[in-house]
């Protein structure tokens, strides 16, 4: 499916005429998209990172480094003048993108912020296995010592009694998975990153609101989910819209349906 006239895939139960793509045309499509095609699309600096991750969606944080970390690597081709404090700068001072979970940890716009909050509210109410061990004390406590003393990153904490690890990627130290619980629920942000190294602040004050915004309607979050997709890859399917997000898929395939019977997507 795409918009102005091209597409691949038509919603199952649509009897249209599919508009058929080459593959090389559709490799133009989608590199035009991404913004591959052109040199310094959006500008150099601080405001060429928002503008690249507001124009992308988001950007994955990979731990992958053989010439340099992934996130920086998707935003070097695109910026040719790109440096690793542009990043610092957006994230940290300008606050213009923050990490969150996409299909992965990533760095998404501010300006999309209401999208994820209703996940950050869905944290609040789900018992994640993952964090079956965080006690309400335990989370406390981590909330309790930022609000007093500031943002502080895992090794500012120095009194934990060490468990053993469960996971390779875990931690010794219980706060480290309150920290996480108090992230993922919207509770704190990453205020700064240091390689692998992240800074928590409380989300409020990071962003200096007493609350976090109104949440994004599940119809808001579903037409935001297909706009970014095309926005960013041109051609797309369910599948790409929805990837690693099933339980949207239903709202989603109903809201594709709608727009190729007003003509604004071509199957």
């Amino acid at each position: 499916m795409g918009t102005g006239g091209q597409g691949l895939r038509r919603p199952r139960g649509l009897a249209l005429h599919l508009i058929v793509l080459t593959k090389a045309r559709a490799r133009r499509l989608w590199l035009h998209a991404q913004r591959l095609d052109e040199s310094a699309a959006f500008g150099a600096g601080a405001e060429a990172t928002r503008a690249a991750v507001e124009h992308l969606g988001y950007v994955q944080i990979d731990t992958i480094n053989v010439i340099e970390r992934c996130h920086h690597q998707i935003l070097y081709t695109r910026i040719p003048a790109y440096r690793r404090e542009d990043l610092r700068q957006a994230q940290s001072v300008d606050k213009s993108v923050f990490e969150y979970w996409t299909h992965a940890l990533s760095y998404v716009p501010t300006r999309d912020l209401r999208f994820h909050v209703s996940d950050m509210y869905r944290y609040r109410r789900w018992n994640h296995p993952w964090f079956g061990p965080v006690k309400k004390g335990d989370l406390r406590r981590v909330l309790d010592r930022i609000r007093k003393y500031g943002a502080l990153t895992i090794r500012d904490i120095d009194d934990d009694v060490l468990v053993e690890k469960e996971h390779e990627w875990a931690s010794r130290k219980p706060s480290k998975r309150a920290l996480q619980l108090a992230f993922y629920r919207g509770l704190v942000t990453i205020s700064q990153r240091t390689g692998m190294l992240k800074t928590y602040e409380l989300m409020t004050r990071h962003f200096g609101g007493q609350r976090l915004p109104r949440a994004a309607s599940e119809r808001e979050t579903a037409d935001h989910l297909i706009d970014r997709a095309l926005r960013a890859q041109a051609v797309v399917s369910l599948e790409s819209i929805c990837y690693l997000d099933a339980r949207r898929k239903r709202g989603v395939a109903r809201l594709i349906e709608a727009r190729v019977r007003r003509d604004e997507l071509v199957p």
